[in-house]
């Protein structure tokens, strides 16, 4: 028996109505969700802190979010977990044509592959209802989301031609952004800061920068260097407060050749 099968085995004892955990058992899908996000969170967490025991750990914890969704759907009589490793090792196939049929061949250009898998995705979901955005993106965060808008409304041509007129248009928005700051009215502010994240995610896009990891790189930077300024105010005897701002940023601007 594989450890795969030792893991539905374990979740089938955990779900078990007579015998199995009474958290477990009243679980939907619906009520985990979080907790999967959260675990997928935790894996690129391990990913960024290139930590590899942790990111085993935390790659089995999603693996059991995976069994745990697909047991359910299971009981529902819905799909189980081999239905869902079948129709991604049927979607991987249909998709790496270079790879898998018989006239193969992967010498092919990154920008070819990336045209090559856009077309094969949009035969995929041509019975999908009328939008020219797909569905699914709905669920994304707003982050990831905003991604996915951009790159589908860039299939029909509604595109920046070039990432300088993008920049241009960031500028623009940070004056409007400015303005309703000026303005005091919360929701013109709340439009212009979504319209200049908006374009922020543009940016990432044209320069092929996962705009995802780059902000997690940056939190992490910034726990870094305030962890720093703690530990110099607290050995300097000063209380961290708004009255030592000045103190708090000599300290910040020494962490970054310190800390990154």
């Amino acid at each position: 028996m594989s450890s795969i099968d030792d893991l539905i085995n374990v979740m089938k004892a955990l779900r078990d109505p007579n015998h199995g955990c009474p958290w477990d058992i009243k679980q939907t899908s619906a009520s985990i969700a979080s907790y999967t996000l959260e675990e997928t969170h935790e894996a690129l967490d391990a990913i960024e802190r290139d930590d590899m025991d942790n990111l085993k750990e935390e790659l089995g914890d999603l693996l059991f979010h995976i069994i745990f969704h697909a047991r359910i759907a299971e009981e529902n009589h819905l799909f189980d977990f081999n239905d869902v490793a079948e129709g991604i090792v049927n979607k991987m196939k249909r998709r790496h044509p270079h790879v898998f049929e018989a006239d193969r061949s992967n010498q092919i250009s990154d920008e070819a592959l990336s045209l090559q898998w856009q077309s094969l995705k949009n035969e995929e979901k041509s019975g999908s209802p009328d939008s020219a955005f797909g569905a699914s993106s709905a669920s994304l965060s707003a982050i990831n989301r905003a991604k996915v808008l951009q790159g589908e409304a860039a299939e029909f041509g509604f595109d920046w031609p070039h990432i300088a007129n993008v920049v241009d248009k960031l500028e623009e928005e940070m004056d409007e952004l400015k303005l309703a700051i000026e303005s005091g009215n919360s929701d013109a502010i709340s439009d212009e800061l979504g319209d200049l994240l908006f374009v922020c995610m543009n940016i990432a896009r044209h320069a092929k920068v996962d705009a995802e990891m780059a902000l997690r790189r940056t939190n992490r930077k910034f726990i870094n260097r305030f962890n720093y300024v703690s530990e110099q105010m607290k050995s300097a005897g000063i209380e961290m407060d708004s009255q030592q701002l000045d103190r708090m940023e000599y300290f910040w601007q020494q962490s970054k050749s310190i800390v990154g």
